[in-house]
């Protein structure tokens, strides 16, 4: 008579036991979900936007409607925005205005040309004018700011009164007279940001395709006929953007007439932009209020600009 087997069934068969897997939190599933995902990565930005603009933006909207003294917050209605309305803030406006419409003319054009030369396969020396040209833009504005005012200084010894001495003209008070203030100012923009928006215009040139100006010349295109039809058209997204951060640099530019009149009080208030008034109404004088006001009028004042030349160059026209 057979004895029968027993089989244990904790006796392996040879094949290896299944691990089972942790259950997934719930967080992690939120976390992997396809639907989640997209916010999770735009929280951080949404964040960083709330706290760093957002909240800002709306706290000084309603503090331009009070007047801030240590301890006192008064509602004062359109007060603050009703005292806007001055010579002072008018010479404010007029001078950042053309302060912005000078460095366009000139921060514009120059830098294109000068992309053009660099990136032609003929210009020797190309990496070293294009490092060159970049050096100014990585030094502080104080620093540069100093260094103006010390070229164009009253003294018979600043560099260019020496200019003029050389042709026996007697020395000038550059920083005196608005024109020459003025000047001095474009010339500092000049200087700093010519390479920075140079560079620019470089990279848009490396994305042109060589095939273009290749057949351009098959069919008798002179090199100002593929520059004009081909350049510049095929430039106007990099053109826009230059034009975008140079207004809103022409007029938020305070740091630049700080250190060329060695502070905020320029002679008959030549040098005075919106954001010179902002600081001066709002941490000189410590009005908050009036301050904020200036502050508001700036930023709709910089977006009203920025919309109308983006509505100018076309870009909120629908693509076919």
């Amino acid at each position: 008579m057979a004895t029968p087997v027993h089989t244990n069934a904790n006796v392996p068969t040879g094949q290896p036991p299944k691990t089972q897997r942790p259950a997934r939190s719930q967080w992690s599933r939120f976390i992997h979900s396809s639907r989640t995902a997209p916010y999770v990565f735009v929280l951080p930005f949404l964040l960083s936007f709330a706290l760093f603009f957002a909240y800002p933006v709306i706290s000084t909207v309603i503090m331009s409607f009070q007047e801030v003294l240590p301890g006192i917050t008064t509602y004062v209605g359109l007060e603050n925005y009703k005292d806007l309305i001055n010579p002072t803030f008018g010479k404010a406006i007029w001078n950042s205005v053309l302060y912005t419409l000078l460095t366009l003319v000139v921060l514009i054009p120059l830098p294109l040309v000068l992309a053009v030369l660099l990136n032609s396969p003929k210009m020797p020396g190309r990496g070293l004018f294009r490092s060159v040209m970049f050096i100014p833009a990585l030094t502080s504005v104080v620093v540069a700011g100093t260094i103006f005012r010390l070229m164009f200084g009253e003294l018979d010894g600043s560099l260019m009164n020496s200019l003029l001495g050389v042709f026996g003209l007697e020395p000038y008070k550059w920083l005196m007279n608005a024109n020459t203030g003025f000047l001095a100012l474009i010339v500092l923009a000049l200087w700093r940001w010519l390479g920075v928006n140079m560079l620019y215009y470089m990279s848009g040139l490396q994305n042109i395709p060589p095939e273009l100006y290749e057949a351009a010349q098959i069919d008798g295109a002179s090199r100002f006929d593929s520059f004009w039809r081909i350049t510049i058209p095929m430039l106007k997204p990099v053109t826009i953007y230059v034009f975008t951060i140079s207004i809103y640099a022409g007029l938020s530019m305070f740091t630049e007439s700080y250190m060329l009149w060695n502070g905020n009080n320029s002679p008959n208030d030549i040098g005075l932009t919106i954001v010179g008034y902002l600081y001066r109404q709002g941490l000189e004088q410590n009005s908050m209020g009036f301050g904020a006001a200036v502050g508001i009028v700036l930023l709709v004042f910089t977006l009203v600009l920025n919309l109308i030349q983006l509505k100018f160059f076309g870009m909120f026209r629908k693509e076919d």
